[in-house]
């Protein structure tokens, strides 16, 4: 069965205008407060100025009944019991009733209506507000969830103790821990859809996509569905995605030919891996490029995505891939019949993955730094001595070093296709950005990153009109190292720009040394990379018909283990904050807290000495 827009209307009513997308704007929380009962009631019921309750008063549905009432309960301190819930009516009372309070509340449903009216109020409590713990019953995860929602559309990574201290603020009780982090979860269900929902918004989403901007780029590979043994012939398991932004495939023809490409895990519901490619333009300012949802770090996964990058994106020759040294990506880089490999392109590694795997191997961290710098080194003098001092450690460590070409780790023999980049630290900033959604659902997740990067591109469009208005020619980049005047031997190789030794020369034979900065840096090049524009997608309503399949989730990712997720993989020597020891008082010596929070720091003063 075919499905038609209109019938996810109702699941993308919440789409948020472009002008203002819900992941980058900063809501206006206070403006958010309405008065009291006022999505509950009708227009015609005035309230009482003390906010109660009144005989009379009208409200449209069961639930909102309820939720009046707990949010009433809640704002005062007290409790009810509930004595009768029937489909037709609704009557609790106080928890202290026939002890001190009269206080009881009976919603009945009229027919004729079509509403649920109060039809018996006794008035205001008259018990003591003590009775309440620091937590309140009625304060569940729904009401908290509703509270909350502003705020996890602003930021989907919002923590779970910003959340204990928004219900603190908004209703001066504190929840615990599990019941703030259910608030969460289910406000992500109501903004963003749930899990099963999104799969099917997004091949709908991604065709309007498609339809406001034919030159982009997405690909499927899906799956059959069946039902037991039985093939359903309209549904389609989706197994990888690739998408690609015209901006972005635009962008790269004017960044450095350098493309860094990383995995990072997702989380909740379903597992996967999200494949991110990112460039840099001259400014060195980050350039996402490509993405890629798979089923995980497999082979088969990083050659899907590395073909249609190359295919449709980093179509140009000469370009630097930097990764780590995991053996999918290998395995992948092989099967590309050349296209990953040299004169087309030349696979180096990143330098940290080479330095983990390093003390991995022979558990010697006196020897980090020097495994490092023997990737910095721009020039080849430099890096054999470097070489010579690791050798006359052990010759063990030069052997296993010398299985890895030095092309792929090494600046001074890198032919300058790195153009200075060790890491795969941009994608890791990327990943850093993207943390907050790799919780959300499929859909979402694909918005994040249409959004974000329409207001990054945005950006910093307006900083290259600035500064090609200011006058400028280059980039800060190149302001900032010829006023450094710290330029080594090899920067011309490795930067394309020009070192104190170029400089003289030109001096000496008078010649223009703007000549020896690649175009790259030039602000008129930068601008270049921002110029496409995202154009909007519009209502959804006015989207065109989608005639493809359905889409669901591969039910053999899904996560069966309830809560957080916990980490499950090896952690290694460049997991520093994961692997390092606990604190240690230098006060009384114990473990588990600092000086600052030592018990015994009562009686010390702030110049050490006992009162």
């Amino acid at each position: 069965m075919a499905l038609d827009v209109s019938d996810v209307a109702n699941a993308l009513a919440n789409e948020v205008p472009f002008e203002e997308p819900s992941f980058m704007r900063v809501l206006d929380l206070e403006a958010m407060h309405v008065s009291e009962f006022l999505d509950y009631t009708s227009a015609e019921i005035s309230f009482v100025a003390d906010g109660e309750f009144a005989v009379g008063m009208e409200f449209s549905f069961r639930e909102a009944v309820i939720k009046a009432i707990k949010e009433y309960t809640i704002r005062r301190s007290v409790d009810y019991r509930v004595y009768e819930s029937e489909p037709l009516t609704f009557y609790v009372k106080c928890t202290q009733y026939g002890s001190g309070c009269d206080w009881l509340i009976r919603v009945s449903m009229i027919s004729r209506k079509y509403c649920w009216v109060i039809r018996r109020y006794n008035g205001s409590h008259t018990c003591t507000r003590a009775t309440i713990s620091q937590d309140h019953l009625k304060l569940d995860s729904n009401i908290i969830a509703e509270a909350i929602k502003p705020l996890v559309e602003a930021d989907p990574a919002l923590k779970v103790k910003s959340v204990i201290a928004e219900v603190q603020l908004k209703f001066n009780y504190m929840v615990s821990y599990r019941k703030a982090w259910l608030a969460k979860q289910k406000a992500v269900k109501k903004i963003f859809g749930g899990w099963e929902a999104s799969y099917e918004v997004l091949p709908i989403w991604f065709e309007a996509m498609c339809h406001k901007e034919p030159s982009a780029v997405v690909h499927f590979e899906t799956m059959p569905a069946y039902q037991g043994d039985d093939l359903v012939t309209d549904i389609r398991v989706l197994h990888r995605v690739f998408w690609s932004y015209y901006p972005c495939i635009r962008a790269f023809r004017h960044c450095k030919p350098v493309v860094q490409v990383d995995r990072t895990h997702l989380y909740r519901k379903y597992k996967g891996c999200l494949l991110v490619a990112v460039s840099q333009d001259g400014n060195n300012n980050i350039v996402p490029i490509a993405f890629a949802i798979v089923e995980g770090e497999t082979s088969d996964a990083w050659y899907f995505f590395r073909s249609n990058l190359r295919q449709h994106v980093v179509t140009r020759d000469g370009v630097g891939l930097i990764s780590d040294r995991h053996e999918s990506i290998n395995a992948a880089v092989e099967r590309s019949d050349g296209a990953w490999l040299p004169p087309r392109a030349f696979h180096m590694f990143c330098i940290r993955h080479i330095e983990s795997n390093f003390l991995r191997k022979f558990k010697a961290p006196y020897l980090q730094k020097l495994v490092i710098n023997l990737g910095y080194l721009r020039t080849v003098r430099e890096y054999e001595v470097r070489y010579q001092r690791l050798r006359e450690r052990g010759e063990a460590y030069t052997n296993w070093l010398n299985r890895i070409p030095r092309e792929q780790y090494a600046l001074a023999f890198d032919g300058g296709y790195r153009w200075g980049h060790m890491t795969t630290n941009l994608v890791e900033c990327i990943n850093s950005v993207l943390k907050g959604t790799r919780n959300l659902p499929v859909t979402a997740l694909v918005k994040a990153t249409f959004y974000r990067l329409n207001e990054l591109f945005t950006q910093k469009r307006a900083e290259a009109k600035a500064w090609i208005n200011a006058g400028h020619v280059f980039s800060d980049v190149v302001t900032l190292k010829l006023h450094a005047n710290q330029l080594a031997a090899g920067n011309i190789q490795v930067d394309r720009i020009p070192c104190r030794h170029v400089f003289a020369c030109c001096a000496n034979q008078r010649l223009d040394w703007q000549l020896y900065v690649h175009d790259v840096y030039k602000m008129d090049q930068v601008r270049r990379v921002y110029r496409a524009r995202f154009r909007p997608l519009g209502n959804p309503t006015t989207w065109p018909a989608y005639n493809g399949p359905r889409f669901m989730p591969n039910s053999f990712l899904r996560r069966v283990t309830k809560g957080r997720p916990r980490i499950t993989r090896f952690l290694n020597e460049m997991d520093t904050r994961m692997l390092r020891r606990p604190r240690r008082c230098r006060l009384c010596g114990a473990e588990g807290h600092s000086r600052s929070r030592c018990r015994q720091s009562d009686g010390v003063n702030a110049c050490g000495n006992t009162q």
